[in-house]
């Protein structure tokens, strides 16, 4: 597919959350199953940026567990990208 937002981190962000909220749900799940998640950006100056958009998907009483890393490149010239462990 293609990529969204032309470069825009905030709009891959959205995408990359609605995306994980898709496969959640598929699975019979929601955030709230959710236990663990690694973001990667490509650059950690767009951290605020990416942080606020994810504070707002995991808005339960407890936030997931969570790495950050910076990485030199992602797929398709991505910007973020987001993994997550959810217990069904």
């Amino acid at each position: 597919g293609e990529m969204v937002g032309g470069g825009d981190v905030e709009a891959e962000t959205r995408q990359v959350l609605k995306n994980m909220d898709a496969v959640l749900k598929e699975a019979g799940a929601t955030s709230h199953n959710v236990v663990r998640t690694t973001v990667f950006i490509a650059d950690l100056g767009d951290f605020a940026k990416v942080n606020a958009l994810y504070a707002e998907y995991f808005d339960g009483p407890v936030s997931p567990a969570r790495a950050c890393v910076q990485v030199a490149a992602l797929p398709k010239a991505a910007r973020v990208e987001i993994d997550c462990i959810a217990i069904l």
